[in-house]
């Protein structure tokens, strides 16, 4: 992993930042990234057993490989519309803590690296998403042409209270 120094406030500490790997996927028309240490491994889309009284956005429980694993569709916990799921949905699995759990995407595109010059802070937007689940907007220049992804930081998203699948000291 490569190592770059930056300016971490106005009074010129130094920090070692290193530059971070994230694993690219859409939903809709975005864009996200999450890091790609928290991915044990892309499978295409399984219909999950579904589980009485949860969430709308928890689609049930797959079996992988003998451990129980809870499925989150992104789209509903995020409040998009729904699509049907077809050869490019996909379900990533992560590791949060000692946890495995799943989180269904419309498609994954690649893993990106960005440097800390590539990250822009995420805007205020008060108690809301951004404030507690994005980390920045990273920039990727393809050519002339220019993208964000909007780069959440997975963990805190999954151990949140209202999502109930990971206790917050994971």
């Amino acid at each position: 992993m490569t190592t770059t120094a930056t300016h971490t406030d106005s009074t010129t500490k130094c920090a070692l930042v290193p530059e971070q790997k994230y694993l690219s996927f859409r939903l809709g028309s975005e864009e996200y990234g999450i890091d790609i240490l928290r991915v044990q491994e892309i499978r295409g889309y399984a219909e999950p057993t579904k589980l009485a009284n949860a969430p709308a956005f928890i689609l049930g429980v797959l079996n992988l490989r003998g451990e129980i694993v809870p499925i989150i569709d992104m789209r509903i916990k995020f409040g998009l519309e729904h699509v049907p799921y077809d050869n490019v949905t996909v379900t990533i699995v992560l590791i949060i803590g000692n946890r495995m759990m799943g989180v269904v995407v419309d498609s994954v595109s690649d893993v990106l690296q960005f440097t800390p010059d590539q990250i822009r802070p995420a805007p205020e937007m008060g108690e809301s998403m951004a404030d507690s689940h994005i980390t920045g907007l990273g920039t990727v220049t393809d050519g002339q042409s220019e993208r964000m992804l909007i780069l959440l930081d997975i963990e805190q998203l999954m151990c949140s209270a209202e999502m109930g699948l990971v206790p917050a000291t994971a």
